[in-house]
């Protein structure tokens, strides 16, 4: 590419992204998808672009990549990595332990079982994102594939950001978990407080999982997500308007303010392995 062409493609995209964030943008994982073929049914049935993170070695995790995109459904590897306190990976995790090339092995082997990967979010990880190195591999891999990163935040000391960040990878952190507590009146808890982070900082990045719980909640108030005032977009949109145009995001935020909509103070978020 013309360094003419390539100030006019950032342009475009400066121009993209602000239009998207005249209003808030909001993006919904599922993740822990693959195990049965009724959760990943319903995750597929879900209105709109919802994307769908899915289990490698799950027994319908194929079936489910391969019936997203007339679903209009992103796929994103839910890849496992190591936890605090040894929690089972089953096969093909990723961990501390690993020698360069065993980890791209591995990593390799994760990708291969799915098919139409736009992206990856980890699987607990509590343990192997805080480490350097196996950070780096990660990214550089992703990178090599444009692949982009969502870090699904369950350790404070996760260095996957940071680590993305150095190898140019697209990334972005989970704000919260759409069932911490699995009733249908904290989803719904949840799902408000979503809404609410979205009018405050002009995008929001949740995580549910193919809970009864959870899907019923998404199937009854997605409908009403677009009268609500917010637009769902894939993660892998919001991650490209939000790295591109972080400035609107401010914009957006201060708003917001002058309509009277201060921003809440925000509640701790809760890190877990889920």
């Amino acid at each position: 590419m013309r360094p003419g062409q390539a100030v006019t493609a950032l342009i475009g995209l400066w121009l993209w992204s602000n239009a998207l964030l005249a209003e808030p943008l909001v993006a919904i994982l599922i993740d822990d998808l693959g195990h049965r073929w009724s959760e990943g049914r319903r995750a597929l049935k879900l209105e709109g672009p919802v994307s769908l993170s899915i289990l490698p070695a799950s027994p319908v995790g194929r079936r489910i990549a391969e019936a997203a995109p007339e679903h209009g459904k992103e796929v994103m590897l839910h890849a496992p990595m190591q936890a605090v306190g040894g929690a089972p990976l089953g096969p093909n995790g990723l961990t501390t332990g690993m020698s360069h090339a065993l980890f791209l092995q591995t990593l390799t082997r994760q990708l291969n079982a799915l098919p139409g990967v736009a992206g990856v979010n980890n699987h607990m990880g509590s343990e192997l994102t805080r480490h350097e190195q196996p950070m780096a591999w990660l990214m550089h891999a992703l990178k090599a594939q444009g692949l982009f990163f969502i870090d699904s935040r369950t350790t404070s000391l996760s260095l996957a950001g940071r680590e993305a960040q150095r190898a140019g990878v697209a990334h972005w952190n989970r704000d919260l978990f759409l069932d911490h507590h699995r009733s249908t009146r904290a989803v719904n808890a949840a799902f408000d407080r979503m809404l609410e982070l979205a009018a405050q900082r002009g995008a929001v990045l949740a995580i549910g999982h193919p809970y009864p719980e959870t899907l019923a909640v998404l199937e009854r108030r997605l409908p009403e997500l677009a009268s609500q005032g917010a637009r769902l977009v894939p993660a892998s949109t919001l991650v490209a308007v939000m790295q591109a145009a972080p400035a609107p995001s401010a914009d957006f935020a201060r708003r917001q303010r002058q309509l009277g909509q201060a921003p809440r103070p925000q509640p701790a978020v809760p890190l877990l392995d889920p």
